[in-house]
């Protein structure tokens, strides 16, 4: 069973920062990528940051240059640094691996959640 768990949400004001972190557990043979999504109310679930085995990162144009993803190999952790937050990055914020299990079967897992609120 492969698991993934979120940390690090809470209420901010705006300009402030957070740190979210998320930590992969269970039978892993691998991991191809991790990637942070996040969903407001009312609207569809979109990409904020991922970070591929090779390193190679990708964000939404709306956070380029204020988060910044990576990750940890060794501890299977993934986190999100999200520097001058604004209002409009309130959302639930949900951590997602592409990985092989032990089992060798592909497996595309999803965290609980994290709600990040920012006030203005």
């Amino acid at each position: 069973q492969v698991q993934l768990v979120e940390s690090g949400g809470g209420l901010v004001q705006a300009g402030g920062s957070l740190r979210l972190s998320c930590a992969a557990s269970g039978s892993i043979f691998s991991i191809n990528a991790m990637g942070w999504y996040r969903q407001a109310p009312g609207k569809q679930r979109e990409l904020v940051a991922a970070i591929t085995s090779g390193g190679s990162t990708n964000y939404a144009d709306s956070v380029k240059g204020r988060f910044t993803i990576s990750r940890d190999n060794a501890k299977n952790t993934v986190y999100l640094q999200m520097n001058s937050l604004k209002p409009e990055d309130t959302a639930v914020y949900y951590c997602n691996a592409d990985l092989i299990a032990g089992s060798y079967r592909y497996l595309e897992v999803w965290g609980q959640g994290t709600l990040v609120t920012v006030s203005s």
